[in-house]
This record gives structure tokens, sequence and C-alpha cells, in this order.
């Protein structure tokens, strides 16, 4: 079984390569030439680039200016294998938080078949990079070790992990909030310092302007593209709609508090992810990379029927099934509605099944802190021995304030 499990990773890694090398990822392309065109400062947002607008951060056009000295082909070569070391990394983490034992081969070999994280190799999206430097941040945090750099970069990246320098704050993790948004506003300045019009552009205009991307085509799956495609477009949509994220956020973010306080920094962090997502008015299928830590958080509580529906459900894709890509079908309500925005669906199912497990969940359940931490590479062979603590049983037992699992100062 281990030999078949390794044969399949290694054709899984080999397709990674040959496809790297022989398709033209199209935002890979555009990351690209952003590193190109941010050098010629503000026309970065005032001109299309390969027949779309840059729609990303000032500060990731500037990370991409080294790369864009290296033929596309290799720089996009050396990015999906970052991208694969990210997703292997999001995994090993992922497991850490869970506190349970299981081959990490097992887990990149089955994750990299979820429909977001192929599909964030087949457009060359930075999703799995975004995905691990968050999750190694909240692993610190669960430990009781500072942590912020990775939210506040990834943030500077894309501003959609923002939604966890909130989390640190509503959880009294107040140093560490701090530092994500010390590392988002270096990043930040660092980017204006190599083009200020750019950033004045970007900040002042066009971080809202969601005219620029098309917020009805169905891989949108949030609460936004789902309304304007119900109400066939843009100009239904009013400004009554800010009540919708806002208030999907403030449940969002109180049950990853009550998580946090219970000592479940993985529940905790796959909310928060599920939230942000549900938040922002774009969250493109390959966004949906949190389907990772969700699905760990089912299998960890026993829910393996519905951990497997879930999966089933993020591998296929069903949305992409409908009709799509203007055709009259997309829009207004029918029987293919709840498929064509299934992961909006399985978003929020996934937080009011977080929300109904608080009630069947005693705050002291011992099935919420296994007795061993898992941590090993792809070729070792299972622990058998006790390990140390936990990363839940760290996070709720505070120095100074054992009366309150899970905060510090």
């Amino acid at each position: 079984m281990k030999r078949w499990l390794t044969l399949f990773l290694a054709i899984e890694v080999l397709g990674v390569v040959v496809f790297s090398l022989a398709y033209d990822s199209l935002d890979f392309r555009i990351y690209w030439l952003g590193g190109h065109v941010v050098m010629d400062d503000a026309r970065l947002y005032e001109e299309q680039i390969a027949a779309h607008w840059y729609t990303n951060t000032p500060f990731m056009a500037a990370l991409f200016t080294p790369m864009a000295a290296i033929p596309l082909t290799v720089a996009r070569l050396l990015w999906q294998l970052g991208s694969l070391a990210a997703f292997v990394w999001a995994c090993a983490l992922t497991l850490r938080l869970s506190g349970r034992s299981a081959p990490l081969k097992a887990v990149v070999a089955a994750g990299l078949l979820l429909a977001p994280v192929w599909h964030s190799f087949f457009q060359g999206q930075v999703n799995l990079l975004l995905l691990a430097l968050v999750l190694a941040d909240m692993h610190r945090v669960a430990q009781g070790r500072p942590a912020g750099i990775g939210i506040g970069i990834a943030t500077a990246i894309k501003l959609t992990p923002a939604i966890f320098v909130v989390l640190l704050l509503v959880t009294r993790r107040t140093r560490d909030a701090i530092t994500a948004a010390g590392t988002f506003a270096v990043c930040t300045l660092l980017a204006y310092a190599i083009a200020p019009g750019a950033s004045r552009l970007y900040w002042l205009h066009t971080f809202y302007d969601t005219s620029r991307v098309g917020v009805t085509y169905i891989s949108n799956q949030s609460p936004n593209g789902t309304l304007n495609r119900i109400l066939r477009g843009t100009a239904e949509v009013g400004d009554w709609y800010a009540v919708i994220p806002l208030t999907i956020g403030i449940i969002g973010l109180a049950l990853a508090a009550i998580w946090v306080r219970r000592g479940d920094w993985l529940t905790a962090t796959a909310v928060t992810g599920v939230t942000g997502l549900l938040v922002s008015p774009i969250s493109w299928a390959h966004h949906w990379v949190w389907i990772l830590p969700a699905l760990a958080v089912l299998i960890r509580n026993g829910d393996r029927v519905i951990a497997a529906f879930g999966y089933v459900l993020f591998a296929l894709a069903p949305m992409w099934w409908t009709p799509h890509n203007g055709d009259p079908r997309e829009y207004g309500i029918n029987l293919l509605t709840p498929v064509a925005n299934c992961y909006l669906i399985a978003g929020l199912f996934f937080l009011t099944y977080t929300a109904v497990r608080l009630r069947r969940t005693p705050p002291n359940d011992p099935t919420q802190a296994p007795a061993r931490e898992p941590t090993r590479d792809l070729d070792s062979k299972p622990d058998r021995e006790p390990g140390p603590q936990p990363d839940h049983a760290l996070a709720r037992a505070p120095a100074r304030s054992p009366a309150s699992p899970g905060t510090r100062p």
C-alpha cells in the first residue's frame, strides 16, 4: 500500500512539473508581467496586462520583480514547485494543529485532488503560499509562541488574510496582532518606495473596485457573486448588501473566538478562513483552499460521512457542470442554483456545523485535546511512543490566567 501511495504521489508531482513546463498559466503570467510593469509605476493599474486588469497589491507585483528577470517558463516552474512545497507544509501544519496522527504522504496525495488546490496550480495562483503562511502563524499561536509575520505578509500580498488579524485581536493576542499589522505596514511601505504612483492608485481607488473582475462569473462563490447571479447583474445589488458580509463576519469571528477559548485552534483557524471567503466580495473557486483545515476538523471530530461528502464536493466542483460563461440559465433562480453555488452553501454549512458542535462538545472534552502532536516527514514511520503535549493543551494553559483557557495578554 505504501508503495502504491508513493507511486501515486510521484505521478502527481510529475504532473505538476510537466504541466508547469507545458501550460502558460494565465494568473502566473499576469503576476510575472506585473513584476515588469511595476517599475513603470501607475501603469500597473492604468493598463491591462495580458488582456486583464492587475488586481493584486503593489507589494505582490514588487515581489515578482526578481522573478520577472528570468524566462517565463523557468519562473513558472519554480513558482509551481514553490507552491507544491507550500502545500506540503500546509498539510503538515494542519496535522499538527489537529493533534492526530496520519501519514503526510496520504494527506498530500488526497489534497492535491481537491479542485481548489489543483485549480491553483492550473492558474499559477498564490493561494497555497497564503494558506501555508497563515497556518504557520496559527500553529505558533496555538503553541503560545510569538506570531504574526506570516499573516502580515499574506495580508500584504492579498487582503483577505487580514481577517486573521481581527481574530488575534478578539482573542487578546494583541502582540501578535500588532506584529501582523506592523509586517503588513512594512511590506506596503516597501512597495510604496518602489512604485509610489501605483500604490496611491491602488489604495485610494483600485482595491475596492470589483468592476475590474467578473463578479457574476460562476467561479465567484461568495454571497456577493451568488446574489449578483440571482439578481441578474451588479446593478441590482445596492448598498444594503454590506449588512450580509458584516453579519457573517461577526458570527464567524465570534464562533472562532469561542473555539479558541476551548483550546481548539484548528477549528478556530478553519472557521476564520471560511468566514474570510464568505465576507470577501470575490471568492474564486481556487480561493477555497481552506477546505483543507475544514476537512481536518470534520475527520478529527469523527464526522467522516460529512467529511467524505465535503471531499467529493470539493474534488468534483460541480458548479462547473452548470450553465455559465454568460449562458442565460446561469442567472435567476432555478433547480441548478444550489449546484451552481455549492461552495457557498458548503461554507455556510460548515459555520453552522461548528456552531451546533459547540452544544454537543463540552468545553473540557478530551476529544478536543488529543494526547500527542504528529510531526513527521513524508518518509517517516508512524510514531508509537507518546509525544509532547499537543497544541490544544499548550493553548489552554497560560501561565498567568489558568481560569481563562486559550487566552494570553
